[in-house]
């Protein structure tokens, strides 16, 4: 499975660790991802979606029916 949200599409960065020496090494920053189950009720079916906690205040604020309808749009599937 990518890591990546299935929501807002945040994906990982590549960076700098800096030490204090001033060292740098290549190193990675991991969106914060939960596996998480939604019930739509229109279809009386669980969902499981990878979404980071941004993601998941997206789908309090819009509802989770629209969020999926806009996903579905996208091309994703479930």
């Amino acid at each position: 499975m990518a890591r990546y949200c299935q929501v807002t599409g945040k994906k990982p960065m590549a960076g700098n660790h800096v030490s204090h020496a001033n060292n740098r090494t290549r190193r990675r920053f991991l969106p914060n991802l939960q596996r998480k189950r939604y019930f739509l009720p229109d279809e009386n079916r669980w969902i499981t979606l990878s979404v980071s906690t941004r993601g998941m205040r997206i789908i309090d604020k819009k509802g989770l029916a629209r969020v999926v309808a806009d996903l579905r749009a996208a091309g994703q599937t479930f």
